[in-house]
């Protein structure tokens, strides 16, 4: 516990924080107060953090002297559909106790699915009835708002002591985090008859990802198509990444990921015989000019159908071969021995006692990235903090690989590597960037997720209405440029002639969905303008209104717009350079605008692999029986996620699990 700052220990009830912190909240202002009971609360908000099933729950509480005033639960990082609805549900439940608080716990009936969270939130309310009563000092939360700047994200090891390891278990492989990669991994493993084990910090594995990027695969072959430049593919890597990609891990993808692609296939047809692999080949995968564009786009992304869940079919393939899947079991430090060989981990069970598992073979990390880690976001790449607006990552994604890795001297990328995407819409004023809490949490500011038409190359300006840049390119281009524009910001804008642009523009991977139903996207948009999202007026001057533009600024949105329309009628575009088949005309009413930032699905700049996806230390040396995959790797990707490569992030994922099993048990040297 530390002192209590002039922020933590407000004076006032808590306003506005369920909009920010898209969390559960529940105004409890009306309570009867317990006259028997005056004085016993310090009047003021109290918070306390405990461990939910996913991640951290919050619950924040104000008090007057008799009362509670306001209660906000914050469950944003539980599992969807499980703990993250829960919020509000369990602040009614709180309220239902107010004549029990007095007491020595707080037990609430009623817990339904998540029990894990509801534990989780009955400890921190607790803590904040304590709090206000004056029984243990007030805690300051440690994403606070002075703190995070100054915070050291890395922070050391922690110590645990010999006696409070309640269980020692043994595998040949270990395999840290239930995401793409671990279960990739994992299933691999157990389809060869190994001893491997899992351990994930949930209570259940990640989100399936069900595309992937695969070179010269048998399928994409069989459709006719030429096998892959690979020349060419590597200097498209080589010229993305500024040279300082890892070219002998990128063969890796290359040359290995038609066999992952295989033993996928080979998965699918005993446990879902029935389900359909699409391969994006032909005109669909061909970016229209791409010569021209100066952009390289290998044909690699495979589809499945969503017959079976690939990753439930994972762990089917695990459990099945009578191998452990340890849920809510989070990483809690990496063991070597004398030699400096990792020898295994440290884990922390659901009951909190710590367990020890020795590792023969090997420890797999495949933990992710760290984008729902605002201390790393904001030291380790403050550039795709500053133009970020949503963030739609994985809620566990938080680091904890990356700095276990660190701490035993793993060696770590040293530039930033987000995956953004030009989707994160927001309403009119909105900046960019962290968003500080009145809770003192920071969140990015967009109250919803992807916005797939935002990656559509329309005409895009800043807050002065001024175009500022070539707008046809990959998905972290514009939220780049819109860097040295004010708040990091910019406007798309667009007429009722989307429909017919759209085919015409041709981008591919997901923003592909666009183009494929663009009525969808219209009663999406329509949903935006019921939110105050996005805007849609009969003229340009009444959508200049809507969208925030005035005086000046307006005029010369006004006169943007006319030279944009200029450009296209000489389909030529002599102030930016963009291709004239991804110009568009404004004159067809409706009109149709909307502010937006980038959104971040995850970072990839991890701890530095080779080739064999076993972890490096600083001298460049191999680290012993360590290996890692997948985001919470580096080395691959520098600088940003190439686009242009559809599902290239999780064919190098999975492509580099199931490589580190292959090494670590002796199927290759």
């Amino acid at each position: 516990m530390k002192d209590v700052s002039r922020r933590q220990f407000l004076k006032s009830t808590l306003t506005g924080t369920a909009a920010v912190a898209a969390a559960g909240a529940l105004n409890m202002s009306g309570l009867t107060a317990l006259a028997e009971n005056k004085g016993i609360y310090t009047p003021g908000t109290y918070s306390a953090i405990e461990k939910g099933a996913m991640s951290n729950v919050k619950v924040t509480m104000t008090f007057s002297e008799t009362a509670i005033t306001d209660v906000v639960v914050d469950t944003a990082g539980e599992t969807a559909g499980i703990g993250l609805e829960e919020g509000e549900r369990l602040a009614g439940l709180l309220k239902d106790l107010q004549d029990s608080l007095i007491g020595d716990s707080i037990t609430l009936d009623g817990k339904a699915g998540a029990t894990l969270t509801c534990n989780a939130v009955e400890k921190a309310a607790f803590k904040c009835v304590q709090q206000a009563r004056g029984e243990i000092p007030v805690e300051v939360i440690d994403s606070s708002a002075e703190e995070a700047k100054t915070a050291d994200w890395l922070g050391e090891a922690p110590e645990v002591d010999e006696g409070a390891i309640a269980e020692t278990l043994s595998t040949d492989f270990l395999v840290v985090g239930a995401g793409n990669g671990g279960m990739a991994g994992a299933a691999y493993a157990a389809s060869k008859g190994y001893d491997v084990m899992v351990i994930e910090k949930g209570t259940g594995h990640a989100r399936t990802r069900h595309w992937y990027g695969a070179i010269d695969s048998e399928d994409i072959l069989a459709t006719g198509e030429k096998p892959t430049d690979r020349a060419a593919l590597r200097r498209e890597l080589k010229r993305y990444a500024s040279g300082k990609t890892n070219m002998t891990a990128f063969n890796t993808w290359i040359n290995e990921s038609a066999a992952m692609h295989k033993f996928i296939k080979d998965c699918y047809a005993k446990y879902a015989p029935n389900a359909v692999m699409t391969p994006t080949v032909g005109e669909e995968a061909i970016w229209p000019e791409a010569e021209a564009s100066g952009f390289y786009f290998p044909v690699c992304e495979h589809t499945w159908s969503r017959d079976i869940d690939r990753n439930d079919m994972f762990q089917m393939m695990v459990e099945e071969a009578g191998c452990k899947i340890l849920f809510s079991t989070p990483l809690v430090k990496i063991e070597k021995n004398d030699e400096g060989r990792v020898t295994g981990v440290i884990a922390q069970r659901e009951d909190g006692a710590y367990i020890r598992i020795q590792a023969a073979k090997g420890v797999l990390l495949a933990t992710g990235g760290y984008p729902c880690n605002p201390q790393m976001m904001e030291a380790l790449d403050p550039l795709g903090t500053s133009v970020t607006t949503s963030n739609v990552a994985w809620p566990s994604d938080t680091g904890d690989g990356i700095k276990a890795a660190r701490w035993i001297g793993a060696a770590m990328q040293a530039e930033a590597a987000p995956m953004l995407f030009d989707r994160g819409i927001v309403a009119p004023g909105i900046d960019a960037g962290y968003k500080v809490t009145s809770t003192g949490d920071k969140v990015f500011p967009a109250t919803e997720g992807q916005f797939n038409l935002g990656s559509q190359p329309f005409l895009k300006v800043n807050r002065n209405g001024r175009r500022f840049t070539d707008e046809s390119g990959t998905y972290d281009m514009m939220p780049y440029a819109a860097y040295n524009q004010p708040g990091h910001v910019y406007a798309s804008i667009f007429d009722a002639g989307m429909p017919e642009d759209v085919q015409r523009f041709h981008t591919l991977g997901c923003s592909a969905q666009t183009r494929s139903n663009p009525e969808r996207m219209l009663q999406m948009f329509d949903q935006q303008v019921e939110k105050g999202n996005a805007f849609k007026a009969d003229t340009l001057e009444e959508l200049a209104d809507k969208m925030g533009f005035t005086g000046e600024d307006k005029d010369t949105f006004l006169a943007t717009v006319a030279r944009y329309n200029e450009l296209y009628d000489n389909q030529e575009d002599v102030d930016f350079g963009k291709q004239a088949y991804r110009l568009s005309e404004i004159r067809k009413p409706p009109f149709y605008g909307f502010w937006m930032g980038a959104c971040i699905l995850t970072t990839l700049q991890g701890i530095l692999v080779n080739e064999k996806a076993q972890a490096m230390d600083e001298a460049g040396k191999v680290i012993d029986g360590l290996f890692v995959c997948g985001d919470c790797s580096g080395g691959f990707f520098v600088n940003n996620y190439p686009c242009l490569m559809p599902g290239i992030a999780m064919g190098r994922t999975m492509t580099f699990a199931i490589k580190a099993v292959k090494v670590a048990m002796g199927e290759e040297a």
